[in-house]
């Protein structure tokens, strides 16, 4: 019989742990559990308790703990761990806080070891059968129900299957989804996983239950990260990823615009001397271009830690600032063209252009390059080198890391 992970994330759930294990022990041999993973997030005492309990528990079970600094992409950077440390075929995501009966497990992986046909099994509270009552309050629930049925609309065909995009609680064919195409952030990884590839979905009804222990996680913030990530997935959608990197670019690239001009003019009527203030006006674009490119642009990218990437990105942004120099040299110089017109014609027109052609063929090059090698900077050796994974959820993230 084909086996499972289970694969929990837990943020100071230290209540649930017990009672969560105990559950999932005595549907442990009917639904073939081969091993129960915590990825844990929290601030209080609950690895402890998941260390005493696993040392009393008959499965095996496994704690990876992501100390401050290291949880990227919040729940979902978490399940997406567990999805790639875990040993099993097939992997089962549920909450930590029983909302998700462990009593259902044994017959979603009667599902999903069925007729071979689907890729995910999802626990789906508007399934007939399902109740969403474990939502607190009238609000949330509608709230979630909307949140779904804009989802479906957004994504018809690659949502057609699953009537609950917001469930946490769905079992999955690890071979069926390649992780490193995912950018997890917030709560919602299902949507994640089934907005970025075409799989096959089957679904059992789930009657939501309500907290065993603690406090629910839902905040305006994680309301405001899934339109984000709605808008993310809708856009990748259409766009390829050239054309999605292009256009980033050509937006940081006008921010930075904004920023150039404005000081440039600034210390031009201030201090009669345009070439100081080109220089002083570029490097001030320069800073917000590496911040907004690195986390952004070229979020998918691995990041190299230290200095390395910003040096390289600053001796790139340089030769962009020569070339616009140089054309504002040629022409308030050589040609005699001293008027504020000519003067930004030259140097943020011509010269700005040309220097944003050569800044993303050499950003995209050797700033931030696909292995993240850089090999004429040493790199500084650390006690904890990430996995794959790590560095994919890093990258993906960037401004929305929590």
């Amino acid at each position: 019989m084909t086996s499972v992970s289970v694969v929990v994330p837990t943020f100071n759930e230290a209540g649930n742990v017990a009672e969560l294990v105990r559950r999932l022990e005595s549907v442990a041999v009917e639904s073939s559990i081969e091993e129960l993973i915590f990825v844990d997030d929290s601030t209080d005492h609950t690895p402890a308790v998941i260390r005493e309990v696993a040392r009393n528990s008959g499965m095996a079970v496994r704690l990876i703990h992501r100390a401050d600094g290291e949880r990227v992409g919040g729940l979902s950077g978490a399940v997406l761990e567990g999805i790639s440390a875990a040993r099993a075929p097939w992997v089962l995501v549920m909450d930590g806080d029983l909302q998700h009966p462990p009593e259902e497990v044994p017959r979603m992986m009667a599902v999903a070891r069925g007729d071979g046909d689907h890729d995910i099994v999802a626990a789906s509270r508007y399934r007939e059968g399902g109740a969403a009552d474990g939502l607190s309050g009238v609000t949330r629930r509608l709230i979630s129900a909307g949140s779904v049925r804009v989802a479906r609309i957004l994504f018809p065909r690659r949502l057609a299957g699953c009537t609950d995009t917001m469930t946490g609680f769905f079992a999955v064919r690890r071979s069926a989804v390649e992780l490193s195409t995912l950018r997890p952030r917030g709560f919602k990884v299902l949507l994640e996983i089934l907005g970025r590839n075409q799989l096959r979905v089957a679904e059992v009804p789930l009657e939501f239950a309500r907290r065993h222990s603690g406090s629910s996680k839902a905040s305006v913030k994680q309301g405001l990260r899934f339109l984000a990530q709605l808008a993310s997935l809708r856009i990748d959608a259409w766009l390829p990823a050239g054309a999605r990197r292009g256009l980033s670019f050509a937006a940081i690239g006008f921010l930075g615009l904004l920023v150039d001009v404005a000081v440039f003019n600034l210390l031009l009527a201030s201090t009669g001397r345009p070439l100081t203030a080109k220089l002083v006006s570029s490097g001030m674009a320069i800073l917000a271009s590496y911040v907004l490119n690195r986390h952004w642009t070229w979020r998918d990218r691995p990041k190299v830690r230290g200095l390395r990437t910003l040096l390289t990105f600053a001796a790139l942004s340089l030769i962009g600032v020569a070339i616009s120099e140089a054309c504002l040299l040629i022409s308030h110089y050589g040609l005699d063209l001293r008027s504020v017109v000519a003067d930004n014609v030259s140097a943020n027109v011509a010269g700005l252009g040309l220097g944003m052609i050569w800044r993303f063929w050499s950003y995209n090059k050797w700033a931030f390059p696909v292995s993240g090698a850089l090999p004429s900077i040493p790199v500084p050796m650390t006690v904890r080198v990430p996995s794959p994974l790590e560095a994919s959820i890093a990258a993906s993230v960037g401004a929305h890391a929590e």
